[in-house]
């Protein structure tokens, strides 16, 4: 058994060093994220069970009360989607080098030439993978504590050539800096630049594994009869880690159940539909929230949308839309009602509008539905 080793650091080159340090060493890492608040901080680490820190000092200190990880384990990963509910990830060195080799190969990666910049939480996957596929296959690396767009496009101007961001950050870089750029977290826009690659991937893939609907190297997509995406892959997961052991999260035959639905058209291509959880029933008819929301984004006076659906006795499921205004005019709902019909079936008209500041959101720019 070894030690997993939190990293109560922010990203930065102490980062780095530490992480290969504790690779070297044969244990592996829990990345704490550094903007979280006692509680809840607390919280993730009660999931994740660490039996060491390495703090701002630079010292390996030891933990009381931690849970040691099997040999071969290199990082473990908390994660709650959207949820709110934390549950920790764990990969080996085998799944994170998969990872590390499938990108690289598709990106067409030269570990001579190529340099990645590393400006998303290492707490969080997407941002925890440019770290570790650089040191896995010996490509460059620069690493911002935080994402800043001056900073990210002066990266490029310095020799950084690959970079991966979330979507809202997408318009705030000059994209065409860098050789090829990866996106993930929120719903990509519509009509990306050639070098601009939108993932699909989570935790439990170790990064994004399915570039631009088409699966890297070594990754196998089904659908089931249910219309649930499964995967298969060196790249994932060994395990989930919690309070009370281990839960193994594959079928019988190896397959993932990522818990989205979608499907796989004869090129092999996926479409994502949404979560399991997230499709709606009203008055009969099923409604995937995320197509109504890149209906009302394209409306004039609206910034962001989330759709949710609340209980209703007659519905089932009201479809309610919550906006955030992109200037001073407020739309009707009747309005909004004929945007949508324009393009989608009547029933995915909303029957409630609500207007808000902003939408709550993860660190990674998915709308945090729970709380609307």
């Amino acid at each position: 058994m070894r030690d997993l080793v939190m990293l109560d650091l922010p990203a930065g080159q102490a980062f780095v060093d530490a992480l290969r340090t504790v690779w070297d060493a044969g244990d592996a890492v829990f990345p704490l994220d550094q903007r979280l608040p006692q509680t809840e901080a607390d919280r993730v680490i009660a999931v994740a069970q660490p039996t060491a820190v390495v703090g701002s000092d630079g010292e390996r200190r030891s933990l009381a009360g931690g849970t040691p990880v099997h040999d071969g384990d290199a990082i473990v990963v908390a994660t709650s989607g959207t949820t709110g509910n934390p549950k920790a990830v764990i990969h080996t060195h085998t799944s994170v080098a998969a990872s590390a080799h499938a990108t690289s190969d598709g990106l067409g990666a030269d570990p001579t030439t190529d340099r990645w910049l590393g400006c998303l939480p290492p707490a969080h996957i997407g941002g925890l993978a440019v770290i570790t596929r650089s040191l896995v296959t010996g490509t460059g690396l620069i690493v911002h504590e935080s994402f800043d767009a001056p900073a990210a496009d002066q990266a490029a101007i310095e020799g950084a050539t690959l970079v991966s961001l979330v979507t809202r950050a997408l318009n705030q870089v000059d994209v065409f800096g860098f050789r090829k750029v990866l996106i993930g977290g929120a719903a990509p826009p519509p009509d990306l630049p050639d070098h601009v690659i939108a993932t699909y991937g989570m935790t439990e893939t170790g990064s994004g594994c399915v570039y631009d609907g088409y699966p890297l190297d070594g990754v196998e997509l089904r659908a089931t009869p249910a219309g649930e995406i499964e995967i298969r892959a060196d790249l994932l997961l060994r395990a989930y880690r919690t309070a009370d052991g281990e839960i193994d999260p594959f079928r019988q035959d190896g397959w993932f159940p990522t818990g989205d639905l979608g499907s796989i058209d004869p090129d092999g291509r996926l479409w994502i539909d949404g979560r399991a959880g997230d499709m709606l029933i009203t008055g009969g008819e099923n409604v995937w929230p995320h197509r109504i929301e890149r209906v009302l984004e394209t409306h004039p006076t609206i910034a962001e949308a989330a759709v949710i659906g609340r209980p209703d006795p007659d519905w089932g499921h009201k479809i309610v839309a919550v906006v955030v205004l992109s200037g001073d005019t407020t739309p009707t709902l009747d309005d909004l009602r004929d945007y949508v019909r324009a393009d989608l079936p009547a029933w995915n008209a909303p029957k409630e509008l609500v207007v808000v500041e902003s939408l709550p959101k993860t660190a990674l720019g998915k709308v945090r539905k729970a709380d609307l």
